[in-house]
């Protein structure tokens, strides 16, 4: 059983991270690089073919990360985004979060020893996470009410909703004339 881990807003923080915008940023180009790669490689494959970029782009996505089922519910002034994230721990996963948007990665690496008749090797294997949402509502990214938890593979991450201001009717005064 995993125990439920809040985010941490120090230097190094322990269990789920909150990225700093300029490492979102170095992490998003990392990401964006290594799906160009790979659809080009299946563009390669495929003898070369045109017309197939977008397809070429989402088998790439599909082969590089791992699916992320989700849920986002309304409580009150609360957004709440739960994430199913099986098989991660929370050093693993990191989030990044604006007023409109909240971004879900992960990476994992694993190593198998398999023994063969006669050769010993040793299988890796690389899963990562990838995951932008669009949020429903503003929140406020510094707010203290800001908490992520991870719990038997579902990441709960709770937002303040930004309190919206109120329409409120003003009085026209009228000026006296003077004659």
């Amino acid at each position: 059983m995993t125990s439920s881990t809040p985010v941490q807003r120090t230097e190094r923080p322990s269990g789920i991270q909150l990225m700093r915008p300029e490492e979102w940023i170095d992490e998003m180009s990392k990401k964006f690089g290594a799906i160009a790669r790979r659809a080009f490689q299946i563009f390669e494959n495929n003898g070369w073919q045109l017309g197939h970029d977008l397809e070429n782009w989402f088998q790439a996505e599909s082969e590089l990360f791992h699916p992320l089922h989700l849920d986002i519910a309304e409580t009150g002034n609360t957004l709440t985004v739960k994430a199913e994230i099986p098989g991660f721990t929370e050093k693993d996963i990191q989030i990044s979060l604006e007023p409109r948007r909240l971004t879900i990665t992960g990476k994992r690496e694993t190593s198998e020893e398999k023994k063969d008749k006669k050769t010993l090797y040793t299988e890796q294997c690389s899963n990562e996470i990838f995951r932008v949402v669009s949020l429903p509502k503003e929140v406020d990214p510094s707010a203290s009410g800001v908490k992520a938890t991870y719990d038997q593979g579902v990441l709960t991450v709770t937002l303040p909703e930004v309190p919206s201001a109120k329409a409120r009717e003003i009085k026209i005064e009228q000026k006296s004339a003077k004659a």
